[in-house]
């Protein structure tokens, strides 16, 4: 336990809770972050999994209900009005009755409340409230989490467009803080996803979404332990850029922002195609010639876990993976086509529940 960055006051057996453990002496000559403390892996790592999974179900629910919800209803009641009251405007102009008559001959809009919210209109409000509470969430955690990464990605000796690199001098043993805590962060927040994906209404991608974050997540814990950091590093920042850009399309979606949710779809789009069909399939092609660059020896004293089985299966996943991307990128596409045709954007992925 790393009861020397401790707290005095924290209980023994909480310090694993909320400080990352195994500190141990930094390599003689590190290839990167030289200032930084360094780290061994172990199972206590969990503890400091659970306290994230807990804080970010906390600023999940705080940013939803007291900034997010608060904002759509707000944004989309006062917008609803006053397309009501220009409408009312317009019908008046026009020197034609001021609303319907109803059943008794009055107008509907004889007491000039022509601006009065339906309940068939509060109920969809409703929804698209919730819906960009939730996409609100996304957009915030992917770009805090995105540029945690690229601060990661910057300060490690890999190229991006031939990040071989990644495998050689394996394994990159101990573990610098900042590539630890990422790592553990990101691990967090797909189990996470995990939860919320079977605690909320089901939606059409439901076991699509269910297999990516399972396959994430088994790939993010093999990869930790294994000490395959380097090239998970890489695949985490190349995944989390264009998911940026797919929650902050729905806000503007839901906003009814339908020419700002169009150009935010292309800007999606056009990052997806190359980050995760150009440049992962590059990480993967790395991973590929790993088999030819790390010596496959079984030597946990040495941190050494590349036998045959273990390539086999990490190189599966990764295909497996990029295989479902694949069907996400043509459901996609047909998004896009919708948009070219003048349409408009609808994901088809994630937001109908059924």
């Amino acid at each position: 336990m790393n009861t020397d960055q401790a707290p005095g006051w924290l209980p023994h057996y909480l310090v694993p809770f909320f400080t990352l453990s195994y500190p141990t002496a930094p390599p003689a000559q590190p290839d990167s972050f030289p200032n930084s403390n360094y780290y061994a892996t172990g199972l206590l790592d969990g503890c400091i999994i659970v306290t994230a999974i807990a804080i970010m179900a906390i600023l999940r629910d705080v940013t939803r209900i007291f900034i997010m919800e608060p904002f759509a209803r707000w944004k989309l009641s006062r917008d609803l009005r006053l397309a009501k009251t220009r409408r009312a405007a317009l019908t008046n102009g026009n020197g034609k009755a001021n609303g319907h008559a109803n059943g008794n001959g009055h107008s509907a809009y004889a007491n000039g409340n022509v601006s009065a919210i339906s309940r068939r209109e509060a109920k969809k409000m409703h929804r698209s409230v919730i819906r960009f509470a939730e996409q609100g969430w996304s957009v915030i955690y992917y770009i805090a989490q995105w540029s945690f990464g690229l601060y990661v990605h910057c300060n490690l000796p890999t190229d991006l467009l031939n990040p071989i690199n990644v495998w050689t001098n394996y394994p990159h043993i101990p573990l610098a803080g900042p590539v630890k805590f990422y790592y553990l962060l990101q691990t967090a927040f797909y189990m996470h996803q995990v939860l919320i994906l079977n605690a909320e209404a089901r939606r059409k991608d439901h076991w699509q979404m269910m297999t990516h974050h399972v396959i994430t997540i088994v790939l993010m814990v093999g990869s930790y332990f294994y000490n395959y950091t380097r090239i998970g590093c890489l695949i985490m920042v190349l995944m989390d850029w264009c998911d940026i850009f797919l929650p902050l399309a729905k806000m503007f979606r839901y906003l009814g922002m339908s020419t700002v949710c169009d150009a935010t779809f292309v800007v999606f789009l056009l990052s997806w195609f190359v980050t995760r069909h150009v440049l992962f399939l590059l990480a993967i092609k790395a991973t590929w010639e790993a088999w030819y660059v790390v010596p496959r020896v079984w030597d946990p004293s040495r941190g050494h876990y590349m036998t045959k089985e273990i390539y086999i299966g990490f190189f599966t996943m990764l295909i497996v993976l990029q295989v479902i991307q694949l069907v996400w990128f043509w459901m996609i596409c047909r998004v896009a086509y919708r948009v070219v045709t003048g349409q408009g954007a609808e994901d088809e992925r994630s937001d109908d529940e059924g």
